[in-house]
C-alpha cells in the first residue's frame, strides 16, 4: 500500500477505547454503526476517529469482520478529502465499493456494508462524471444500496444524506423529467430525505453542507441565501474527531471562497 498523505491536524486528536467506548454513541449518530465487541476492531476505529487512515484502513483489514467497516470508512474519507491524485482517489475508492459488496454477501443485513458501497460508488461516479456514471448504470446500484441500507437501519442519517445527493444530482444533470422516469429521482424526495438526515443528526457539519448543495441542485439560486446560512452553521460546528474536523474545515473553505 502506497503511503497516504497525512491528516493535516496530526495530533490534535487523543482518543483511546475508553474514551471512545464512552463517546461512541455521539461519534457514530450518523452512521449507526454497532460497538464493536472485538478489540482488535475496536482498536481500528481508534486510529481512525485519530485521523490515522491508513492505519486504521490496515488494522481493520487485518481483524476482518466488523473491521472490513472501519477499512471502508477510512479509505473513503480519505480518498474524498486527502488523497490528491484523481486516479488513485477513484482507485481507492472502488476498492471499497467492492470490499463493500463482497461483505454484504457475508453479512446480508449489514448496513454500513450497503452505505460504504454506495458511497464509494457515488463518489467514483463523480470523479468520472455524473452523466458518464449513470450511462453505465451506477446510478440504480448506489440508489438500491442506499435504499437498502435505509430499510436495515431507519436512523442511518448519512445514508439519508447521500441517498437526497443521488436525487439532487441526477435531476441537476438530467433534468426533473427524464431523473424521474429514468432513474426515479424526485426534488420532493432529495429534499425530504436532506432534511430527516439533520434531524437524525443536527450536530453533523456533513449533513447540514449536503443539504445546502442539494438545495441549491434541486431549487437554484432563490435558496442560496438558505445555503449559504447552512455552510456557517456547518463552519461552526465543534469537531469532535478527525472526520468532522475535515468536515468543518470544507465548510470554511467553502463560506471563505464565496
Amino acid at each position: 500500500m502506497a503511503k497516504w498523505t497525512p491528516f493535516p491536524h496530526a495530533g490534535d486528536y487523543d482518543w483511546d477505547t475508553t474514551r471512545l467506548k464512552k463517546q461512541w454513541a455521539r461519534l457514530h449518530r450518523g452512521d449507526c454503526e454497532p460497538l464493536p465487541q472485538d478489540a482488535a476492531v475496536l482498536a481500528a476505529w481508534v486510529l481512525f476517529h485519530n485521523g490515522e487512515f491508513q492505519k486504521a484502513a490496515e488494522a481493520g483489514l487485518k481483524a476482518g469482520g466488523a473491521g472490513i467497516t472501519v477499512a471502508n470508512k477510512a479509505t473513503a474519507i480519505y480518498a474524498n478529502y486527502l488523497e490528491p491524485r484523481e486516479k488513485a482517489k477513484l482507485e481507492l475508492f472502488m476498492q471499497v465499493a467492492e470490499r463493500a459488496e463482497a461483505q454484504q454477501l457475508d453479512d446480508p443485513d449489514n448496513a454500513n456494508a450497503c452505505y460504504w458501497q454506495a458511497y464509494a460508488l457515488g463518489r467514483y461516479s463523480q470523479g468520472i462524471s455524473v452523466a458518464k456514471a449513470l450511462a453505465q448504470g451506477l446510478g440504480g446500484k448506489v440508489k438500491a444500496a442506499l435504499e437498502r441500507a435505509i430499510a436495515l437501519e431507519p436512523k442511518h442519517a448519512d445514508a439519508h444524506i447521500a441517498l437526497g445527493t443521488f436525487h439532487a444530482e441526477v435531476i441537476d444533470k438530467v433534468g426533473a423529467l427524464i431523473g424521474g422516469m429514468t432513474y426515479g429521482a424526485k426534488k420532493d424526495t432529495g429534499l425530504k430525505l436532506f432534511q430527516a438526515a439533520v434531524k437524525l443528526n443536527p450536530s453533523s457539519a456533513i449533513a447540514l453542507i449536503e443539504h445546502a448543495n442539494g438545495m441549491v441542485m434541486l431549487e437554484g439560486d432563490k435558496r442560496m441565501k438558505e445555503a449559504t446560512k447552512l455552510y456557517e452553521q456547518a463552519a461552526a460546528c465543534e469537531p469532535l474527531d478527525a472526520m468532522e474536523r475535515l468536515d468543518v474545515d470544507m465548510a470554511k473553505e467553502e463560506l471563505e471562497d464565496e
